[in-house]
């Protein structure tokens, strides 16, 4: 796994959203943005990660945060999940892994003894110029909008 780093530039991405349209890294030019991988849409530590960025939105808001979810779930499933929890923030089917691959953050993984390929759940935090400030590799779902603040 070639995952980015803290001072690393994110190179242009461009991925479509839960409702079709697509979505670039340039579209964030000038803001600080959340970018939060997850494995896979409505499971259960997922949902608690969403759920809690979702609770603390207005809150990253007033810290100049955008957020972005990616998955590599269909729009579909992407849109499902989206208006069933109401998140306010976009999610992207990264369904060809190009912003997942981008981020570096698809690679073996672990599971009650069995080994695969899959996402790592990850957050990068980008500044305004699109350079990683930080990188949150052990995501606690129930409390992760705390864990981003705390910074």
């Amino acid at each position: 796994m070639n995952t980015l780093k803290v001072g690393d530039t994110v190179p242009n991405f461009s991925s479509q959203d839960e409702n079709g349209n697509i979505v670039t890294l340039n579209d964030y030019k000038g803001k600080k943005l959340i970018v939060f991988f997850y494995p896979k849409a409505s499971t259960p530590g997922c949902t608690a990660e969403a759920c809690d960025l979702r609770d603390h939105y207005e809150v990253l808001q007033e810290k100049g945060y955008e957020l972005l979810g990616v998955s590599a779930d269909s729009a579909k499933r992407q849109s499902n999940f989206k208006n069933k929890y109401e998140f306010p923030f976009s999610l992207l089917a990264d369904e060809d892994k190009t912003v997942i691959n981008t981020f570096g953050v698809w690679g073996p993984k672990k599971f009650m003894g069995r080994e695969y390929d899959g996402i790592h759940r990850m957050t990068f935090i980008i500044n305004e110029q699109g350079v990683v400030e930080r990188v949150i590799d052990k995501v606690k779902t129930k409390a992760h909008a705390a864990q981003i603040l705390e910074a």
